[in-house]
C-alpha cells in the first residue's frame, strides 16, 4: 500500500547542520578564492568552477568524500528520518546541493535507502576524475519563470510535480522541512492538508513570519 504521508526534506542545514558546499570549500582550503569569485557568477556555476580549482590543485574525489564524511549532522533529524521510514512514510529530498555530496553523506550515515527520490543538482565525475556540478534546471537554455528561486532550481515546481505524482495514489499529506530562502516557494505550494516545518530563526522562518497567512499548510 502506498504511503499516506510524504516527508520532504531540504538537505543543507536541515538533515546536516551546515551548508555542504561551504563545508567542502572551507575544509579543503579554498575559502578565499570562493569568496573572491562569489560576486561574479551564480552559486551553482561557482561550485562547478570550484571543483575545477580543487582538481587542478590535486584534490581527488576521495579527498572530497572524506571531507563529506566528517560533516556535522543533526542527530535528532537523523533519528526522525529512521523513525519515519520505519513507520512507512515516503521520504524525499529537495535540495540545492548536488547529487554526489548528498549521496556520499547519506551512504556514510546509512540513510540512502530511506529515500525514494533525491531532487538536486546533478553531480558526476568526468573522464579526468573531476567532479562536475550541473544545474537542476538549465537556465542557459530557458528560465523556470519563478522570481522567488535561484535560476538553477525552483523547489516550488518540484513540489508541484511531487503533488501531481502522489495524487494519483489517492490522498497524500506532505510534510516539508527546510531552512533557507529557497524553501519559501515550495512552502507556498502546500495545501491545507499539509505541514511545513521551517527551521526557527533561519531565512525561511523569517519569510513565513512576515505574512503567515500566505501559507495554507499548518506551520509547526
Amino acid at each position: 500500500m502506498a504511503a499516506a504521508i510524504v516527508v520532504v526534506f531540504d538537505f543543507d542545514k536541515t538533515i546536516i547542520d551546515v551548508d555542504s558546499d561551504n563545508w567542502v570549500i572551507d575544509e579543503l582550503g579554498f575559502t578565499d578564492l570562493f569568496n573572491q569569485l562569489l560576486p561574479t557568477m551564480p552559486w551553482n556555476s561557482l561550485m562547478d568552477r570550484m571543483m575545477k580549482e580543487l582538481h587542478s590543485d590535486g584534490k581527488t574525489m576521495e579527498d572530497i568524500a572524506e571531507v563529506l564524511k566528517r560533516i556535522p549532522i543533526h542527530s535528532q533529524v537523523i533519528s526522525a528520518i529512521k523513525a519515519a521510514h520505519d513507520l512507512g512514510c515516503e521520504l524525499r529530498i529537495v535540495s540545492d546541493a548536488n547529487m554526489f555530496f548528498i549521496e556520499t553523506i547519506l551512504k556514510h550515515l546509512g540513510l540512502k535507502d530511506c529515500f525514494s527520490e533525491i531532487n538536486t543538482n546533478p553531480g558526476s565525475v568526468d573522464d579526468e576524475g573531476r567532479l562536475r556540478i550541473s544545474p537542476h534546471h538549465d537556465f542557459t537554455q530557458s528560465s523556470h519563470g519563478c522570481s522567488l528561486c535561484p535560476p538553477n532550481m525552483c523547489k516550488g515546481l518540484i513540489i508541484e510535480r511531487i503533488q501531481a505524482s502522489t495524487s494519483k495514489d489517492g490522498s497524500k499529506k506532505i510534510i516539508y522541512l527546510g531552512d533557507g530562502a529557497g524553501d519559501y516557494c515550495p512552502s507556498l505550494k502546500l495545501t491545507e492538508a499539509d505541514y511545513v516545518m521551517p527551521r526557527k530563526n533561519f531565512p525561511v522562518w523569517a519569510l513565513i513570519s512576515k505574512n503567515p497567512l500566505l501559507i495554507k499548510a499548518e506551520i509547526s
